[in-house]
């Protein structure tokens, strides 16, 4: 009988690359020998950063709304995001001729709120401490009519993620580790899938700010638990906790997950800002942040590294670097 974590395969994760090939970057992989020395290891960055809308959530949010049936895309769809995948919502609905509304917090980076309403969206904003956005864009959907498109408990939207893991799998052979940044866990289920396909010996983990450790806890005891609002730089994983979705698929796929404080977050950042030329958000170094303080030893290993976006509030950012 299917359960939740046969709900995407890598059957899906491949549609899914044929589906985006010449809408998404197939992005570059980056190395760094100081980088290499540094944290002994040898490491193979995989640049979302550089990736349409500057984040990896244009694969899924482009796979889900290109599926949407004639009568759901004319009615137009409704996201709520701090700020990746409403950009990524927003574009793939300028693409596709789809109306977008799109709820973000109030303290959503100014270059995300800016970039959202540049690719056409309606951006709705509301206060992260009195407002539950999952509530309230359900609410907004039965109201106006929309399809809700969530930023990472979707089949359709996990697929699109797991293209990243998809690409860099066949771009590096051979590797031993897997590192993916982990908020609502949609890259880091559909990575671990293309993984279990395509190198089976590569052991996937999954990072967390220490936080927003909800996904690691979950993952560790087997029930799911929850953080709201999490202080933590990185915006991008302040989700409440994993979805119906992405929970029993990250259990199935991961090996492991860890947590990182935000000040190695900090200096994962500025070592790729300073060293590599590679402009990150906080978000988007929590994986190699893993590497820096030892929450997941080198050992000499081949390990890949997503760095998922580089959408940063360059002010914040230099002061933080700083």
């Amino acid at each position: 009988m299917p359960t939740l974590d046969d709900a995407v395969t890598v059957a899906d994760v491949a549609r899914a690359a044929n589906r985006l090939r010449g809408v998404v970057h197939r992005t570059p992989v980056h190395t760094s020998r100081s980088l290499n020395a540094q944290v002994d290891a040898d490491v193979f960055l995989k640049c979302e950063n550089l990736q349409r809308i500057g984040a990896f959530k244009i694969r899924g949010g482009y796979n889900a709304l290109s599926q949407l049936s004639p009568e759901q895309q004319a009615g137009g769809v409704i996201a709520y995001s701090s700020g990746n995948h409403a950009q990524a919502v927003a574009l793939s609905g300028q693409l596709l001729g789809i109306d977008t509304t799109i709820l973000m917090p109030e303290n959503a980076p100014t270059v995300k709120l800016e970039a959202t309403r540049g690719y056409g969206a309606e951006v709705i904003t509301y206060d992260p401490e009195q407002t539950v956005r999952e509530e309230y864009g359900a609410q907004l959907a039965e109201e106006r009519g929309l399809t809700l498109v969530p930023p990472y408990d979707h089949p359709h939207v996990i697929a699109g993620q797991g293209t990243v893991g998809w690409e860099l799998l066949q771009q590096v052979p051979d590797l031993d580790m897997l590192l993916v940044c982990c908020g609502g866990g949609g890259m880091l289920s559909g990575c671990g899938i293309a993984a279990a396909a395509l190198q089976p010996d590569c052991t996937v983990v999954g990072v967390e700010p220490e936080a927003g450790d909800d996904a690691t806890r979950s993952f560790h005891t087997g029930t799911l638990h929850s953080v709201q609002n999490p202080d933590t730089i990185a915006d991008g994983a302040r989700t409440p906790s994993l979805g119906e979705y992405t929970f029993p698929l990250v259990r199935r796929y991961a090996d492991d997950m860890v947590t990182v404080p935000d000040s190695v977050i900090i200096d994962a950042m500025r070592f790729l800002w300073t060293r590599t030329k590679l402009v990150t958000e906080p978000t988007g170094a929590l994986a190699l942040a893993a590497l820096f303080n030892g929450a997941v030893p080198g050992n000499g290993r081949r390990i890949g590294v997503t760095l998922s976006g580089g959408n940063v509030d360059i002010a914040r950012a230099a002061e933080l670097i700083a």
